[in-house]
């Protein structure tokens, strides 16, 4: 049965950049929540000591949650091989991290997309990449995730892989049994698509969701299509919300979701506004999943 983890996408400044919040102290506030585990990601500024890895593991569980899944963004799509392999180092190392958190998913994503990049070199070079750390994570017993992302804070370009046919392209380039995707339907709408649309091609293999919601603070989705890869809408026109409450048709995702037989990590990327708003989206998905796997506890 499907079960549910947070991310603190409201305290990313906090975590990675300034150092104002501690990873104890963002713990301490997920754990109150009612759900199974937090999602880390590799940036937090206190996991640059990996003293402190197998130290959060301990403070999570015990508070009985876990640590499922690691969100990082690796770079495979630039045209210098001794960068990709740099990228794909950083990767293992992750994976590395990922084991020791006791994690079971470890996100990847294609890469940048470079003006100059056809659609076969950025797929060619991503899936080579992954290829290359799915080894590792298989003897850990560690499933990639690749994600419909939009854009890395820290990067130029937009993702390389966020167009849905880019995407899927890259999907069916790998048959590995540690290889997933990780669905963001929001995503999807800054690619100026359909959440659904790629849902139904991908439910088969997605093992992990990230649940989010959007709503339009100014035009309409029209426009939004309209701008180029949904990433001028980005700044402009989407912004996230509480799940439930936006653009999303979660009965609709859950539908294909339990039809294909998912039974996964739902993370939820929410609380901008603050906690209040993050413990009524986890209540909205506690329900939800409810109602789409009676089983579920």
């Amino acid at each position: 049965m499907p079960k549910l983890a947070v991310f603190p996408k409201a305290y990313m400044q906090e975590l990675c950049k300034d150092g104002t919040m501690k990873v104890s102290e963002w713990i301490e506030l997920a754990a109150k929540l009612e759900i199974d585990g937090i999602e880390w990601y590799a940036g937090f500024l206190e996991m640059a000591d990996p003293d402190n890895w197998p130290k959060f593991r301990q403070q999570v569980e015990s508070h009985g949650k876990v640590i499922p899944m690691l969100c990082c963004s690796p770079d495979f799509t630039h045209p210098d091989k001794a960068f990709r392999d740099k990228e794909v180092a950083k990767q293992k190392s992750w994976i590395e991290m990922t084991h020791v958190l006791g994690g079971q998913y470890c996100r990847v994503l294609s890469g940048q997309r470079r003006p100059q990049l056809s659609m076969e070199e950025g797929i060619s070079f991503a899936a080579e990449c992954i290829e290359a750390c799915l080894p590792l994570a298989e003897k850990h017993g560690i499933t990639l995730i690749l994600e419909n992302h939009y854009k890395d804070d820290f990067w130029e370009y937009p993702e390389f892989a966020q167009q849905m046919d880019v995407f899927c392209a890259l999907v069916d380039r790998i048959k590995h049994p540690n290889f997933g995707v990780n669905y963001d339907p929001s995503n999807t709408f800054l690619a100026g698509e359909e959440p659904l649309d790629l849902l139904y091609r991908v439910s088969d293999r997605v093992v992990t969701m990230h649940a989010s919601d959007r709503y339009l603070i100014e035009g309409t989705i029209e426009d939004l299509r309209k701008e180029e890869g949904g990433a001028l809408g980005y700044a402009k026109r989407l912004r996230h919300g509480e799940i439930g409450k936006g653009l999303n048709d979660y009965d609709a995702i859950f539908t294909e979701l339990k039809r294909v037989g998912f039974d996964g990590w739902i993370s939820i990327e929410d609380g901008v506004d603050g906690m209040d708003q993050l413990a009524r989206s986890v209540s909205f998905l506690r329900k939800k999943i409810k109602s789409y796997w009676p089983d579920f506890v």
